[in-house]
């Protein structure tokens, strides 16, 4: 499961920000579903949605490397650990781990990594992201959907 979610989302993911870096110069759109979603080459120096953005490279670069690289070797820890009947959590933590290779792998070549999915409705706008941010949402989403129902069939109906 791990090599499977490694292969088709860092893959998915490296390619198409290679496409966007290609095609699209930084800061430009291009209008895919107007009123709705844009293809808008965009670079992210900090955290999930922005947070704590710094400048390129410098010692704001190194602290996502270093986080990412813990989350890494956290992510594969656990994945060790699972039995072999928790195929969720196998999927869920197999995206997760490939959505932070992929962006750690932007964050070592560039700085800051490459986002460029962008939907919005009227003036709601979600900031934009990418194929490894897609990853972990859905990774995390399906973790807590498997904690969630796991713990309502152990806990016994009174």
């Amino acid at each position: 499961m791990l090599l499977i979610g490694f292969v088709l989302i860092v893959g998915l993911d490296q390619y198409t920000k290679a496409e966007v870096q290609r095609k699209i110069p930084l800061h430009q759109t291009l209008k895919v579903i107007d009123g709705f979603f844009n293809l808008t080459h965009v670079r992210n120096t900090g955290g999930a949605f922005g947070i704590l953005s710094t400048g390129r490279g410098g010692a704001g670069s190194l602290f996502f490397i270093t986080v990412s690289l813990a989350a890494i070797g956290i992510l594969l820890f656990l994945f060790y650990r699972l039995r072999e009947d928790e195929r969720i959590l196998s999927l869920s933590l197999s995206l997760i781990l490939s959505g932070a290779i992929g962006n750690l792998i932007d964050r070592v070549r560039y700085g800051e990594v490459v986002d460029f999915l962008d939907f919005y409705l009227s003036s709601y706008h979600w900031p934009a992201f990418n194929i490894a941010d897609s990853g972990i949402t859905i990774g995390i989403g399906l973790m807590v959907f498997q904690f969630i129902f796991h713990d309502k069939k152990r806990k016994p109906s009174p």
